[in-house]
């Protein structure tokens, strides 16, 4: 066994934050018998499911970093954690490209349909909405997700393959680790109301939203070394999609989705010479 993970470090990574993501949110909802699960255990128990989802990326990227080095890998990874001092350039970009981008999106399709506009302009509590977004988005999406993805995942494909191809790999898998949870909660999230939509909606923003904006989070990675900085461009994706994803669902779910999915893909396609970059 220990010979397995010395040798397929990445793959032994993934086995167990799918072991714990998955495995954990099974036993909580009590087996696959509840797949998908009622609104009712979905509502009560999404929060707790959502801890230990978040738990499998976090968990492993710790141990694995301890496996593959000892103490030195604990350091390491401490020290790329407190890695606070980059240009206020990339700042900037970790704080505002999730959010525009999904503005962008969502204000420009609410010109032809005011079904798409963002949920903070017709909730009523949004200064609620506003402080559960971002402090969810810094939580679960920025520490307890990325100190796994880019924590570990992301350096030790990076010594084999280039920017492109590593955000490709570690944004499909990361996209498919959401799947247990969604299908557990659709009656809860919206796939009752329309199944085929509501797949649909997921398939464009986690299979191919995430590993377009996963592209851009290993090129700010590679260029500043920094976890927060990484922490928090994909903790304001999340904020951004929490606080401005508009409250219908179905079919302007789907749309929104892969509208920003190909705005993200052609961001990445007039860059693609800088994500072209060769192992490290």
């Amino acid at each position: 066994m220990k010979l397995f993970i010395k040798q397929h470090p990445v793959l032994s990574y993934y086995l167990l934050v799918f072991a714990i993501s998955w495995g954990g949110i099974l036993i909580l909802i009590g087996g696959p018998a509840n797949l998908p699960g009622a609104k009712e255990q979905a509502e009560k128990l999404f929060i707790p499911a959502l801890l230990i989802m978040f738990a499998g990326p976090f968990i492993s990227g710790i141990l694995m970093n301890f496996f593959m080095n000892g103490k030195e890998g604990l350091r390491d990874l401490l020290l790329r954690l407190m890695r606070w001092r980059v240009k206020g350039r990339w700042y900037a970009i970790a704080v505002f490209t999730g959010p525009l981008l999904v503005a962008v999106v969502l204000f420009g399709l609410s010109l032809f349909n005011q079904e798409f506009l963002p949920g903070i302009v017709t909730t009523e509590d949004k200064l609620g909405l506003i402080i559960f977004g971002i402090g969810w988005g810094l939580i679960g999406g920025g520490l307890l997700e990325e100190t796994g993805w880019t924590g570990f995942a992301v350096p030790h494909l990076r010594k084999r393959y280039g920017i492109f191809s590593t955000g490709l790999f570690v944004g499909i898998l990361w996209g498919i680790w959401h799947f247990m949870i969604a299908f557990w909660a659709s009656n809860y999230l919206g796939g009752a109301d329309s199944w085929t939509m509501f797949v649909a909606g997921f398939l464009a923003f986690y299979l191919l939203a995430l590993p377009g904006y996963r592209i851009l989070l290993v090129f700010v990675y590679n260029r500043t070394g920094s976890l927060p900085i990484v922490m928090l461009m994909h903790a304001f994706l999340s904020a951004s999609t929490l606080i401005l994803q508009p409250s219908a669902t179905g079919k302007i779910a789907f749309i929104w989705n892969l509208v920003l999915s190909m705005v993200l893909w052609i961001v990445v396609a007039f860059n693609y010479r800088s994500f072209s970059q060769k192992p490290i």
